[in-house]
């Protein structure tokens, strides 16, 4: 049985071969064939219709929305204390600035599969990497009004 399943998925997923028509034959002994014609003899022939082709690119589901927010507020932006001298907001600055090269690499689930083999990164990538530059971006103005 777990022979038969892992032919169909493989006649099913070959991607290159086009898509066809595969035919699944219950022999009279019980045996079950599959082909791109219906085995003689057949006493049931099923028609396996291969999957609607992928465009490669999806929109979220409701699912994935929600829990691509739900991580983003899990995981917020880095919010200091306000600095009380120049060394304070330039040590708070290089840790927004490091935290932003350590989170460029995208985490589990930041990333999706495509149709032709290939990937792409999800809305809550871009949304935590948006989280990541505003805190440089911010601590970088705390440094600034501390030079003043």
């Amino acid at each position: 049985m777990k022979r038969a399943l892992g032919v169909v998925l493989l006649v099913l997923g070959a991607g290159g071969a086009g898509a066809q028509v595969v035919y699944k034959s219950t022999m009279p002994d019980g045996k079950i064939v599959y082909g791109e014609k219906p085995a003689p003899g057949a006493k049931k022939v099923d028609k396996l219709e291969p999957p609607p082709a992928q465009t490669g690119r999806t929109a979220l589901t409701a699912e994935e929305k929600a829990r691509a927010a739900k991580q983003v507020q899990q995981r917020p932006a880095a919010q200091p204390s306000p600095p009380r001298d120049a060394e304070d907001a330039r040590r708070q600055l290089q840790k927004a600035e490091t935290a932003r090269e350590a989170g460029k690499e995208p985490l589990p689930g930041e990333r999706l599969g495509t149709a032709g083999g290939a990937s792409r990164l999800t809305d809550a990538y871009y949304t935590r990497q948006k989280a990541l530059e505003d805190a440089v971006t911010a601590a970088r103005k705390r440094v600034e009004e501390t030079r003043r």
